[in-house]
C-alpha cells in the first residue's frame, strides 16, 4: 500500500527544489524570454527529461555509488562546469549582440537539446533527489512506492518548468526583454560562469 503522507513529502520538497532558482530556471527564463513560447516549452521538456535521469539514478541506488565514486563525480562535474561555461559564452555573445533578431534566432536553437544537457550536466540533481526520496520512503516502502515517487515527482518537474516557460513568454515579459535585452543577457553569461566555475572548483578541490 502507498504510504501518502511519504508521497506528499517528497511532492512538496521536489517542487520547492525544482521551482528554487539556479542554472536551469535561468536559462528557463532567458530562452523562453528570447525565442517565445514554443521553444520555451521544448527547453523545459528537456530539462524535465533531464531531471527524470537523475531520479532514475538516485531511484535504482546508483546516485549512492556515484556518490561514493569520486572519478566518475569528478568527471560530471566538469563536464556540468564546461557546459555552464559554454552557456555563458552563448549568452555573453548575445548581449554583444545589437540585433534583437539575430540574438533571437540564436535563442531559437536552444530547445530540447539544450535543456536536457542543462540538466543532465548537473551531478548536484541526484542529491536533491536522494534526499527527496528518502523523506517520501520508509524503512518498508515497496518498490512501487519508488516508482510512485519517481514518477510524480518528475511529473512536478515538467509542470513548473512549463509553468515558467509560460510565464517568461507572456507578451509583456518578452517586451521588457526586448527593452533590456542586452542587459538581461549579460547578467545570465554572469551567472552560468560562476555557476560553471563553482562546480569545476567543486571537482578540483573534493
Amino acid at each position: 500500500m502507498l504510504d501518502i503522507s511519504g508521497l506528499s513529502a517528497a511532492a512538496a520538497t521536489f517542487s520547492v527544489v525544482a521551482a528554487s532558482p539556479g542554472p536551469a530556471t535561468l536559462g528557463l527564463a532567458s530562452v523562453s524570454m528570447t525565442a517565445g513560447r514554443k521553444v520555451g516549452l521544448r527547453f523545459a521538456m528537456g530539462l524535465s527529461f533531464g531531471l527524470a535521469f537523475w531520479g532514475l539514478i538516485a531511484a535504482t541506488g546508483l546516485g549512492a555509488l556515484l556518490q561514493a565514486s569520486s572519478h566518475a563525480l569528478t568527471a560530471f562535474k566538469l563536464f556540468g562546469g564546461a557546459y555552464l561555461l559554454w552557456l555563458a559564452r552563448k549568452s555573453a555573445r548575445s548581449a554583444a549582440q545589437r540585433s534583437a533578431t539575430t540574438a533571437r534566432h540564436a535563442g531559437a536553437r536552444r530547445g530540447f537539446r539544450y535543456g536536457l544537457l542543462l540538466n543532465m550536466s548537473n551531478p548536484k540533481a541526484v542529491v536533491a533527489w536522494m534526499a527527496t526520496l528518502t523523506l517520501g520512503l520508509g524503512a518498508g516502502s515497496t518498490a512501487s512506492q519508488v516508482v510512485v515517487s519517481t514518477a510524480l515527482c518528475a511529473a512536478l518537474g515538467f509542470s513548473i518548468y512549463a509553468l515558467y516557460a509560460l510565464a517568461f513568454s507572456t507578451r509583456n515579459a518578452m517586451g521588457i526583454h526586448a527593452r533590456v535585452r542586452r542587459w538581461i543577457d549579460s547578467v545570465v553569461a554572469g551567472l552560468f560562469a560562476i555557476a560553471g566555475f563553482g562546480l569545476i572548483r567543486s571537482a578540483v578541490l573534493r
